[in-house]
């Protein structure tokens, strides 16, 4: 299962990282999700089988945390 960190700007506490936490793993194939607020990043594990990462941006973006590209 590949893993890949994204770096999203407009995380700036614990609570953002919850909420991306909280909606990314609603997704199949999305295994663990973790983020760290000082680096503005969120790093995950998940299956591009069963998700894509056009999905796991989209949803980053629809809880207010864009991903940077």
């Amino acid at each position: 299962m590949p893993q890949v960190t994204l770096e999203a700007p407009d995380i700036s506490c614990d609570h953002c990282i919850q909420s991306i936490q909280k909606a990314v793993t609603r997704l199949p194939g999305v295994a663990f999700v973790s983020g760290d607020p000082s680096v503005k990043q969120v790093t995950l594990d998940y299956d591009p089988g069963a998700v894509s990462m056009d999905q796991i941006e989209g949803v980053m973006e629809e809880e207010g945390y864009p991903v940077k590209k």
